[in-house]
């Protein structure tokens, strides 16, 4: 049986991880903090001391990275993944990062013999432990194609992009969208709190008609408790608005309302929130 390799076992890699050995892969897996490793041992997954170990002894490795920086670290540092590639072997970089970092990845594994695919999700901590992600996959069409029964394992929906950067800014897009969503449903309920109006009425009004959606039915009620448990952490999506930002100003085209967005997400990071959930940023727009 093959062996397929996982890189990064936090919020989200964790989740996804679990859901490739319940599914009966094996996997061999890394993470920075070896501790987390304990858990997936006990699954029945190898445990790999460096990122090289792990790309070296797989046909293919998922890696699901917090950020470009870790994303590239995790590629390209002292017994790096690059370290192991080789002899067409697969590297599936799931982390959300920006084009240019996606590019330069893809460039460098293809360079040692390899095949790359960029592969970011839409879906945070529930959709991961649910199996029900959306990938958006760019690259070598083959691994995509090898890739397919993990990724049905991890999401319920797979679509392929075309050339390697395409992935990356349509993730970019959808958290832009997502990110300027919540924060204009975070001053709704904070005027109607100021209104003397009830939250839990405005959230019937909404769920009752046109503009109803899962993520404002859900966090609507999350922030009625205020219970900002980590899904999504704030720092993530302020770091994905401000690269939708700078894909703006490449591209030329005008953002006004997400660049207004990501400020309300860098304030809520100055105030201390940058760790719980991204809807946290209501605590910033209501103070």
């Amino acid at each position: 049986m093959e062996q397929y390799g996982f890189l990064g076992l936090g919020i989200m890699g964790s989740a996804m991880a679990k859901n490739l050995l319940k599914a009966g892969f094996k996997v061999t897996v890394w993470n920075r903090s070896q501790e987390k490793c304990a858990e997936f041992a006990a699954l029945g997954a190898t445990v790999a001391a460096t990122p090289a170990e792990v790309t070296s002894s797989c046909s293919v490795t998922i890696a699901m990275l917090a950020d470009p920086a870790a994303a590239h670290a995790v590629c390209f540092g002292p017994e790096g993944a690059l370290e192991g590639i080789g002899a067409g072997r697969g590297y599936v970089d799931m982390s959300t990062v920006d084009a240019a970092t996606a590019q330069e990845i893809g460039a460098a594994v293809t360079g040692k013999g390899g095949r790359f695919l960029e592969a970011p999700v839409s879906g945070s901590k529930k959709p991961a432990e649910d199996g029900t992600l959306i990938i958006l996959a760019a690259g070598d069409r083959g691994l995509f194609d090898q890739a397919l029964p993990l990724f049905e394992k991890m999401g319920k929906k797979s679509l392929y992009l075309g050339e390697v950067g395409r992935g990356a800014q349509m993730k970019l897009i959808v958290n832009m969208v997502m990110g300027g969503m919540m924060t204009i449903f975070c001053e709704g309920l904070a005027l109607a709190d100021k209104a003397g109006l009830e939250c839990s009425d405005l959230l019937d009004v909404i769920d009752a008609g046109a503009m109803a959606n899962p993520m404002f039915k859900l966090k609507g009620a999350q922030i009625g408790q205020e219970n900002f448990a980590t899904a999504f952490p704030l720092k993530h999506m302020q770091k994905d608005m401000r690269l939708a930002v700078a894909l703006g100003d490449q591209l030329g085209q005008p953002l006004f309302s997400a660049s207004a967005a990501n400020e309300s997400f860098k304030r809520a990071r100055s105030q201390g929130f940058s760790d719980q959930d991204f809807s946290a940023v209501f605590k910033a727009i209501a103070s």
